[in-house]
This record gives structure tokens, C-alpha cells and sequence, in this order.
């Protein structure tokens, strides 16, 4: 078959279904996260391209495989939030598949180790922050409000570092003992 006549056959129309979508989304996590894949996006930064630039020919070659034109499928991306806004789970999908390219991207950009590194990091980060929302769970909501409002406010003073990214839990009692709080009363 000529390639002038497979190319008739793509899609390249309309807007890709919830089927293809969760198909790209699926099989690019299962690719991404083979090591042959890995190598070569970490190749590719090697030879000065961008990593992204290659996790987004992986998704062409995942267009091709279901039929879609790949440049068609690329721009119905950017479309998956406002024609699929009512299904929750389908957008979840879809922000879970930006964070996988991000993440395949870093991996190939920082390399094995300091990948490795940053990741055990965002994991003790994210664990400290979990416990600051359970203990923070355990003051009214006008207490818990002036809290988010502090902790906006440190963070906006660190430019968002992500080392202010959480209060103790002596922070975040010194916080609800400063303020005279009246009893929480629901309208």
C-alpha cells in the first residue's frame, strides 16, 4: 500500500473518541516505562534534542498505530479538557498522562541517579505534607482557614520553594493559639 493512500485512511477529523484517548494514555505509560523506551528519550537529550520533543514522537507513533493522524491527534490534546470537562475520569487520565511525559522527560533530563534522587525527595515532601493536612484536619475551618492563609503567605515569601512547603506541627499550634477563634458555626 503507497503511502498516499494510508495516509487517506487516518482520522483527522472530528475529535479522537474516550476509547483512543484512554488507549494513547494506557499504552504510553506502558511504554514509557521500558527501559529500551527510556533509553532512547535519554538518548535523544544526549544528542541535544529535547526530551520532550521525543516522548511527543512516541505519541505519534501511538497516533499512527490507532489510525490518527498524528499532528490531528496532537491538537485533539489540546482539547481534552473543554470537550471532555464532564468526565472527571477521563480528565484524570488525561492530567495522569502529562504528568507521566513530565516525569519520562526528567528522567532522561536529570539522569538515573539524581532522577532517583529528586523522586525520593517529592516522596518524603509529599508524605510531610499529608500529615500536615491530617493534623491540620483537627481544628475548626475557621482555624484550618487561617493556617492556609499563613501558609500562603510563607510560601509566597519563599517564591514557592518547595522547602516551605509544609508547617510543623508546633507551626501550625502556634498559628491556632495566636488567634482568638470563635466556635466554628455552620450557616
Amino acid at each position: 500500500m503507497s503511502s498516499s493512500s494510508m495516509a487517506t485512511q487516518l482520522q483527522n477529523s472530528g475529535m479522537l473518541s474516550r476509547e483512543q484517548l484512554l488507549y494513547l494514555f494506557n499504552r504510553f505509560t506502558s511504554l514509557t516505562s521500558q527501559p529500551d523506551v527510556k533509553k532512547r528519550i535519554a538518548d535523544a537529550v544526549k544528542d541535544k534534542q529535547e526530551a520532550v520533543a521525543m516522548t511527543t514522537r512516541i505519541q505519534e507513533e501511538i497516533f499512527l498505530e490507532v489510525g490518527v493522524d498524528p499532528r490531528f491527534g496532537l491538537s485533539c490534546l489540546g482539547k481534552v479538557n473543554t470537550v471532555y470537562e464532564s468526565d472527571l475520569d477521563l480528565v484524570i487520565h488525561f492530567y495522569k498522562f502529562i504528568a507521566k511525559e513530565e516525569v519520562a522527560c526528567d528522567e532522561a533530563e536529570l539522569g538515573h541517579e539524581e532522577f532517583a534522587e529528586r523522586m525520593l525527595s517529592q516522596q518524603k515532601l509529599q508524605e510531610q505534607q499529608l500529615e500536615m493536612l491530617k493534623h491540620m484536619r483537627k481544628f475548626h475551618l475557621d482555624d484550618q482557614s487561617a493556617i492556609i492563609e499563613k501558609f500562603h503567605h510563607e510560601m509566597e515569601n519563599a517564591n514557592y520553594d518547595s522547602g516551605v512547603s509544609t508547617l510543623s506541627v508546633e507551626q501550625i499550634q502556634e498559628i491556632v493559639q495566636r488567634r482568638v477563634s470563635p466556635l466554628f458555626m455552620p450557616r
